[in-house]
């Protein structure tokens, strides 16, 4: 009887904040739009996250040539830019406090569409049934790897449509 594959996920976790100062009679979006280093298809936006899993397995060769998955290693690094106010109105301040925890709950649902890909290639590829040789392995883990990436980074985009960016999550500002 053939044992399972041992499993593992590991996850490491970045946060960049960029300074925001916010100017008496000046908007809090004004602020944020002209302090942001973040820009896509001409768009500036207040936060940002970035995910990446990378994954590394090894097999076994039987004397019948036939390979198996022994052990698979998966690493979910991510990194979310957020903005920080370093200076404002009390006002302006109130209105970031708020704006930035919505924010960042959002951005927190981006890296969790990491997580659900790195735990679902982990488990995807440590369930493999033996293969006849350890090349139609290697591809054969490696499509599914890249198979699970592309339907998270789908989803991903759905939740960003779905959200407005995370305006129907909060991350919305009145001014």
């Amino acid at each position: 009887m053939a044992l399972a594959a041992q499993a593992e996920v590991q996850e490491s976790q970045a946060l960049e904040p960029y300074p925001v100062r916010a100017r008496p009679g000046q908007t809090l979006r004004e602020a944020l739009n002209a302090a942001t280093p973040i820009t896509s298809g001409g768009q500036r936006f207040h936060g940002y996250t970035h995910w990446n899993v990378r994954w590394h397995f090894r097999w076994q060769q039987d004397a019948a040539g036939r390979c198996r998955i022994t052990h698979v290693s998966t690493r979910l690094q991510s990194r979310i830019q957020m903005p920080e106010l370093a200076a404002g109105t009390p006002a302006q301040t109130a209105a970031f406090r708020r704006y930035h925890a919505a924010l960042h709950q959002h951005e927190l649902g981006h890296v969790e569409f990491g997580r659900k890909a790195a735990q679902a290639i982990d488990r995807g590829i440590a369930a493999l049934p033996p293969a006849p040789d350890c090349p139609a392995l290697e591809q054969q883990a490696n499509a599914l790897g890249q198979r699970l990436l592309a339907e998270q980074v789908q989803q991903e985009r759905d939740y960003d449509q779905r959200t407005r960016h995370g305006a129907t999550q909060g991350a919305q500002l009145t001014d």
